[in-house]
């Protein structure tokens, strides 16, 4: 039977830093394992969740991930984050490594490493992100390397570029343009050469009053504090002049009219409109004074 008790790993994975020259040396202290070591490793770890396996198997390939991140570095991104990011994939790899299919570790590990390095990519690559389809995806790590001059794709080479990577020419087309554009910077001050036609910031009309959390809680508290203050105000009124008040102006539904109210209480309209004026004004002063 199986031997299903954990061995806790008494190697530790380098850290990657910016000297990466200091890194490279720790790691090619590591052996590169034989096929046989390598598949004796990868079934302790899978039979025996022996994690000293799996981190043997890891160091060995930590060099192949520096060389793979390096392919990278024309995204202005730093190598040793790609360093680290292609690491992450390599232990995605090896978790999911099967001895039994007879391939070798790397062989299987590249897609995991280039994947964890690719969503990095994207991620960082500029603020807002360039690639969210599968089809972009592609497009994002193809088009610098299938560009033939600096200049826009012809049509020729968008329509190669397509058919190659199974996707439509307007698709190839919006991704070029999603690359050559640039990050605008939302508050940044923009170069103002002394003319009238200056560049307004997004800063300068995308920014909206109400959204402004300070702003929304003081519109909050001052509001509560208008209910509280009217429900005073009314309660000082007497029975009638408040009943006239709530039905001629604080029904969701039809309002009362002077004359409808008039019928009720067996007096004039006229009669009415003075008993509201002078709630109103009672209202209004108890509403100042507080």
């Amino acid at each position: 039977m199986a031997n299903t008790m954990v061995t806790k790993s008494t190697m530790t994975l380098p850290a990657v830093s910016d000297d990466l020259n200091s890194y490279l040396s720790k790691i090619s202290a590591f052996p590169v394992l034989s096929a046989e070591n390598e598949k004796e490793l990868a079934i302790k770890y899978r039979d025996d969740e022996d994690l000293d396996a799996a981190s043997k198997m890891i160091m060995s390939q930590l060099r192949f991930v520096v060389h793979l991140a390096r392919s990278y570095t024309g995204y202005g991104l730093p190598l040793a984050d790609l360093v680290q990011e292609g690491n992450i994939g390599l232990m995605k790899a090896v978790k999911r490594f099967n001895p039994d299919v007879g391939v070798r570790l790397i062989s299987f590990a590249v897609h995991w490493i280039r994947a964890e390095i690719h969503e990095y990519v994207i991620r960082n690559w500029r603020i807002v992100k360039v690639a969210t389809t599968k089809a972009q995806r592609k497009l994002f790590f193809k088009l610098r390397s299938s560009k033939k001059g600096l200049g826009w794709f012809s049509a020729n080479e968008a329509q190669a570029v397509a058919d190659d990577l199974g996707v439509t020419q307007a698709q190839v087309y919006e991704m070029e343009s999603r690359l050559t554009a640039g990050d605008t910077p939302f508050d940044a001050s923009s170069a103002d050469d002394g003319s009238e036609k200056r560049a307004l910031r997004p800063a300068e009309y995308l920014y909206q009053d109400e959204t402004d959390p300070a702003i929304a809680a003081e519109n909050g508290d001052y509001s509560a504090l208008q209910s509280v203050t009217l429900a005073a105000g009314m309660d000082s009124l007497d029975e009638r002049s408040r009943a006239i008040l709530q039905r001629r102006w604080l029904q969701d539904d039809s309002k009362s009219t002077l004359q409808d109210l008039a019928n009720e209480y067996g007096v004039s309209a006229e009669r009415i409109r003075q008993i509201e004026k002078a709630a109103m004004k009672k209202l209004k002063s108890h509403m100042l004074e507080h």
